[in-house]
Formats: structure tokens, sequence, C-alpha cells
């Protein structure tokens, strides 16, 4: 088959859609069973992190409604994944913390992830998808500086430290 090319190959956006749609497609399958699929992962991987945040700093930092966070802590709830607990700093708010069980989900969502993203990344040598990450998180942060919902960089590493 004669190569084909497009006006559209060296498009930032469409390169990125394209990627997104994959691994988008790919993450929704992998987290089918989780309530909220690939937001309930983020909102569990939240959870899990320390120290635990409220609902607002969450939602905030996912970039999700609030009202749509808290129905979607509900299924987690429901599923003993997360609870809601006092927030000793202010009575009005709830900590959303992991259980054990939300842990260990976390852990086995994470793993099926990741052969999500070595799918997404297989036509690059590991070291080039190290690379590209590390490329992505310095543009994403850059644009997250000059147009930020919240500090997402910095909960990121909350999550991740």
């Amino acid at each position: 088959m004669a190569d084909v090319t497009t006006p559209l190959e060296g498009d930032l956006g469409w390169m990125l859609g394209v990627v997104f749609r994959a691994y988008a497609k790919a993450a929704e399958h992998a987290l089918r069973d989780l309530p909220g699929g690939p937001r309930g992962y983020q909102v569990l991987t939240a959870a899990v992190g320390s120290p635990p945040r409220n609902q607002g700093a969450i939602a905030e930092d996912l970039g999700i409604d609030r009202t749509i966070l808290t129905y979607l802590i509900d299924d987690l709830e429901k599923r003993d994944l997360v609870v809601r607990r006092p927030d000793p700093a202010d009575r009005r708010s709830r900590l959303i913390v992991a259980t054990e069980t939300g842990r260990a989900s976390r852990e086995a969502h994470r793993a099926a992830l990741e052969h999500v993203e070595a799918h997404v990344l297989a036509s690059l040598e590991p070291e080039a998808a190290e690379t590209l990450r590390g490329l992505l998180q310095r543009v994403a942060c850059s644009a997250q500086e000059r147009d930020p919902m919240s500090d997402l960089c910095e909960a990121v590493k909350k999550i991740d430290g």
C-alpha cells in the first residue's frame, strides 16, 4: 500500500485527538467495572493521596463539577471504595478517604491502565515513551500555569508522591 500523506499529519490538535481517543477508549474498557469509569478512577486516586482532601479540593483538582462529583463519590461509597470523614479543620467539610477495598481496587486498576498506556505507546521504544511522558508533563504543567483551573501539577505530585 502506498504512503498517503494528509495535511493533518503535522497538526498538533489532530495528533493529540487521535492519541487521546485511543487512550480514552481503551481506558474506558479497562475501568468498565469501576463506578464512573476513568473519572471514578481519578477520584479514587485522589482519595488514596495523603493528606486526605475534601470534595471541593478534589473537584477543583480534577475539573469536575461539584454536583457531579457528589454523585460519583456516592457511587464509590456504595461499593465501599471510599468513605466521607468529617474534616477536623472544618466541621462543614468532609474528607474523601479510600478504604482498604478502594486502595486494592486502585492498584488493580492502575495495573490495567499501565497495559493501556503500553498499548497506546507500543510504537515507541521504552526510552522514547519515557521521554514523551516527560515532555507531555512539562507541556501540561506549562499550559496549566498559563490557564489554571487549579494547581493540577501540584495535585499530581501529591497523589504520586
